[in-house]
């Protein structure tokens, strides 16, 4: 019994998978700081955060960082114990940890905003990760990248066996590839005075897309 005309025999298939990838600067910074406190039990700590805390919204407000672009990340707030030996512990203070996430719209300013922050009491770095505002067409370029390179490596392998393509069979994505964001975990101790801004280097971002496809080959 010969086989339908549309049907699709098994030795007549290839299925490639391929990856595109574009690169592009960014244009903005993500800054996770913050301050952390330490005092004896009675409020003190709190008080002290909440102090720092708002010395560190003021400059960046005057650094021009808008409302909507600064965001409570973390809040933490947990009890000190002293382990007397043979004696029950003992509660002898707290720590206060409170963290926001800034985003910088202007990486020029990145630099000196990192400055203000050290010198406004801020002493907690939780990290520093850099992106593209709208990465829609970057993307879509990566994905069309996937596609033309396994159209291309299809036709290599079928000439190589000699066939040619005949038509594709299916399509799947095989995902995207978001830059990850680089983590330096610190204590921000530093002297700022009296220097230029810490000098910043975006770089370049990496968007990557992978596409799984099948093609039907014939003579």
């Amino acid at each position: 019994m010969n086989p339908h005309p549309n049907s699709i025999q098994p030795e007549t298939t290839l299925s490639i998978s391929a990856e595109g990838s574009v690169d592009a600067a960014p244009d903005l910074a993500y800054v996770t700081t913050g301050v952390r406190t330490e005092a004896k039990p009675g409020g003190e700590a709190m008080r002290e955060n909440a102090s720092r805390m708002n010395a560190l919204f003021d400059v960046l407000e005057e650094a021009g960082i808008a409302e909507r672009d600064i965001q409570t990340s973390n809040f933490s707030l947990n009890p000190k114990y002293d382990y007397p030996e043979r004696r029950a512990p003992r509660l002898v203070g707290f720590e206060v940890s409170n963290q926001v996430t800034v985003r910088v719209r202007d990486l020029d300013e990145l630099g000196g905003i990192l400055d203000t922050v050290v010198e406004a009491g801020g002493n907690e770095f939780g990290g520093l990760s850099f992106a593209v505002d709208d990465d829609t067409e970057l993307r879509n370029e990566a994905r069309s990248k996937a596609m033309k390179a396994a159209i291309e490596r299809a036709e290599l392998y079928a000439d190589a066996a000699g066939y040619k393509i005949a038509r594709i069979v299916t399509i799947s994505e095989g995902g995207s590839h978001s830059p990850q964001p680089m983590k330096m975990q610190a204590r921000m101790q530093m002297d700022t005075a009296e220097s230029a801004p810490s000098p910043v280097a975006g770089g370049e971002l990496s968007f990557r897309a992978s596409v799984n496809v099948q093609f039907e080959l014939e003579k």
